[in-house]
């Protein structure tokens, strides 16, 4: 009997800014959406990172918002929670900014935007190709 293997390999079609910034989850979400106009909320779900096994290994807070004119999805989520990080190789980055679908957006230009927010230390572009733990923004 022939023995068949499923290899995937991983769709980072996203683009994806880290925001540093002292203030919590919530003022950070509020500042954006004053400043920009977008209107993230928080989920009712924390976004969870499970183990091997199913186990829950973190929770972090994440909101998220559908833009249906532009049809893009946006969604802010927590690095570090109760000492454990989404992305640990980014310990510095305190949130990630995900736009999915993005085909209108120029990101550039929304970094800028988010670099201008006053409770924003700075924010940075990452290439989730070059992030070992990029497979965790997939959801």
């Amino acid at each position: 009997m022939a023995k068949y293997t499923l290899s995937l390999e991983d769709d980072f079609n996203f683009d994806l800014i880290g925001i540093c910034s002292h203030q919590g989850d919530y003022r950070v979400c509020w500042s954006i959406n004053d400043s920009i106009g977008l209107k993230l909320k928080k989920s009712d779900e924390p976004f969870m990172v499970s183990g091997k096994k199913g186990q829950v290994i973190s929770s972090h807070s994440l909101y998220e918002w559908e833009d249906e004119e532009a049809y893009v999805n946006y969604y802010l989520i927590q690095n570090k929670n109760s000492g454990k990080f989404l992305v640990p190789e980014k310990s510095q980055i305190d949130y990630f900014l995900v736009i999915k679908e993005n085909n209108v957006i120029d990101i550039n230009t929304l970094l800028n935007n988010i670099k201008d927010i006053s409770s924003i230390l700075t924010a940075f572009i990452f290439d989730p190709n070059e992030l070992k733990s990029a497979n965790k923004f997939i959801f």
